[in-house]
């Protein structure tokens, strides 16, 4: 019985890229090598927003998300470079193809990480942590980036061990090691656990998977909600999710945080001309279209709102994304009203994915 469930057991990697953004700029020029890389928006003005940093930059308490003049502050000579989504985009390609040729179970999360599930390898290896060894290898070699790997029996423990020995790591956390790893886990490491909830936790007097262990599920729900159920699975290494490389896509879209406020209509609808290009060339390039046009928009205050319009035949043109969008704009603009964000996403594809699942029963292929 016991080896029967030994073979049951899946083998996941999770692949996270090491400063990825910085690291492909640091690659492809020189002069930023070894040097504090801030990819993201401006200092300048009201200032942008950390995409990522280098492990240089890092050294100084830069990271993800931190306002850029915050970065500035903490790092002053450090070198602040615009992104180059493109060239990003053109390289998680090229990383999607070197894991292609061990798996099509591939769980892309965003441009630089990614589940995969090598329970049964296309070149028969079967050792997931000599998989993982290869493809870090492969992306050194043929890419000059380095990436992080976390080998377990499901995606949840995978991805928290890819994190443990960054940057260029590899984790293998197995079966008998799993219950131990999670007790001594801090609650903020866990899935799903937010700042607000982590500090709930603790107010708890629960700081460790150990504490939370000792509440049952019924106490875990009482308390946590619905995600507490999540909870009271995880902290025990229970992870049923599978990887999923036709995982549905629910919106897609494109925001700009600006360097100015803009405080007239005509630069706002001057912004969304261009978002708007953004979005219908994403359409295009996944053959996609949706119904609902939602429109994103932040004040100067970080108050935010979003309007959205739905359209009986689903749409994926730039004219009527473009018209739609500066119609919820103006239903909702006043004057003397600060922006600092505008952001355009079409959803509702309900449409497409039923053609996509028709085209496969008639044979015709897949558009993911």
């Amino acid at each position: 019985m016991e080896t029967e469930e030994k073979n049951q057991l899946r083998k996941i990697i999770h692949i996270d890229m090491d400063a990825f953004y910085a690291s492909v700029e640091q690659r492809d020029n020189e002069e930023y090598r070894g040097k504090p890389i801030v990819v993201g928006g401006p200092h300048e003005g009201r200032g942008g927003v950390v995409a990522t940093a280098s492990y240089e930059a890092r050294k100084f308490g830069i990271r993800s998300a931190m306002p850029s003049k915050k970065a500035l502050q903490l790092c002053p000579h450090a070198i602040f470079v615009r992104p180059r989504f493109a060239v990003y985009k053109e390289v998680s390609q090229q990383i999607r193809e070197i894991f292609s040729r061990y798996t099509d179970l591939i769980e892309p999360l965003s441009l630089d990480e990614a589940y995969l599930d090598v329970t049964n390898d296309k070149l028969n290896i079967g050792s997931a942590i000599e998989i993982a060894k290869q493809i870090k290898q492969a992306i050194q070699d043929e890419l000059r980036l380095t990436a992080s790997a976390g080998v377990s029996i499901n995606k949840f423990v995978a991805k928290i061990a890819s994190d443990i020995n960054k940057p260029n790591g590899l984790k293998f956390i197995g079966p008998s090691g799993i219950e131990n790893f999670m007790e001594l886990l801090p609650v903020e490491k866990f899935f799903g656990v937010g700042k607000v909830t982590a500090e709930k936790m603790k107010k708890m007097g629960l700081h460790t998977g150990a504490d939370l262990k000792k509440l049952t599920e019924d106490e875990m729900h009482r308390h946590f909600g619905k995600a507490g159920r999540f909870y009271y699975q995880i902290v025990r290494g229970l992870d049923n999710r599978e990887v999923q490389p036709h995982r549905e896509t629910k919106s897609m879209g494109a925001e700009d945080t600006f360097a100015y406020d803009l405080t007239t209509l005509a630069e706002m609808n001057a912004e969304l001309d261009k978002i708007a290009v953004t979005v219908a060339n994403r359409l295009e390039r996944y053959q996609l279209k949706g119904r609902t046009v939602t429109l994103k928009v932040k004040y100067s205050d970080f108050k935010q709102i979003t309007r959205n319009q739905s359209s009986a035949a689903p749409i994926a043109d730039l004219e009527s994304i473009t018209a739609t969008a500066k119609q919820l704009l103006f239903t909702s603009f006043e004057e003397g009203q600060k922006v600092r964000l505008l952001g355009i996403s079409l959803s509702n594809f309900g449409e497409v994915i039923l053609r996509q699942k028709q085209d496969k029963q008639t044979g015709q292929l897949e558009l993911f």
